[in-house]
């Protein structure tokens, strides 16, 4: 497992973890005390203007997360409470943009965790840029150990890998005490029946994804994809 926190590089609980930790070249405004913080319109602009990767895999699904609703979800978490102030987790960071956002909404403690070590490393110097403190771990999900307050998450839809949402939703389950995830809209009820009684969807709002032509079999300059956002109350973790 490898840490990458907001942009320096230290060995982590295994042989193959290190962490990055920013130093920041551009200044940011932070949330001050007693509820001060960031628009919402001026943090949709700040993470539209990190940069991407320059290679995506479709085996992992790599399609960034549009900064209008990373925005959307870091602010319904701020006002229920889940960022400012807590421990947030980032599941598959990409290039850091939930992680970027909790951490300038005045998060106590950001990991964000992804297995591919380019994008990590682009995520990093996104987050040295704007001076926040991340703690990112170049490792699966599924090897992140640390209780947190807050998960975030765009797992991939399913399309190229079985299940793979499932892996993220159950280390949030465990691991979490609330999270947000972006699924895909046709995926109904599934979220509500496979947590059952260890926790509550409490938060739904659809939104449109665009996935613009990023590999060879796509078809279209863009295409989109109904999607929604789920808020959840974990109640119960696992044994």
């Amino acid at each position: 497992m490898e840490n990458i926190p907001c942009g320096k590089i230290h060995n982590g609980p295994s042989q193959n973890e290190r962490g990055v930790e920013g130093t920041g070249r551009e200044r940011s405004k932070r949330p001050g005390k007693n509820g001060a913080r960031l628009k919402q319109v001026n943090l949709e602009i700040m993470l539209s203007r990190l940069d991407l990767p320059t290679r995506s895999s479709y085996v992992l699904e790599q399609y960034p997360t549009p900064a209008s609703i990373v925005a959307k979800v870091l602010y319904k978490a701020f006002s229920n409470g889940d960022i400012e102030g807590r421990v947030v987790a980032d599941f598959g960071t990409g290039n850091g943009i939930f992680a970027i956002g909790a951490s300038l909404l005045g998060a106590e403690k950001v990991y964000a965790i992804d297995k591919d070590s380019e994008v990590i490393a682009i995520a990093a110097r996104n987050a040295e840029r704007l001076e926040c403190r991340v703690e990112f771990i170049n490792s699966g999900i599924e090897d992140f150990q640390k209780d947190v307050d807050t998960a975030l998450m765009n797992p991939p839809f399913g399309r190229r890998g079985r299940n793979t949402d499932v892996i993220f939703i159950e280390r949030a389950v465990e691991l979490s005490k609330n999270f947000y995830i972006i699924l895909n809209y046709k995926s109904g009820d599934f979220l509500r029946k496979f947590i059952g009684q260890r926790g509550e969807v409490w938060w739904e709002e659809r939104v449109t994804f665009p996935i613009d032509h990023m590999f060879d079999f796509h078809r279209k300059e863009r295409k989109e994809i109904e999607a929604k956002i789920q808020g959840v109350k974990v109640w119960k973790k696992n044994m």
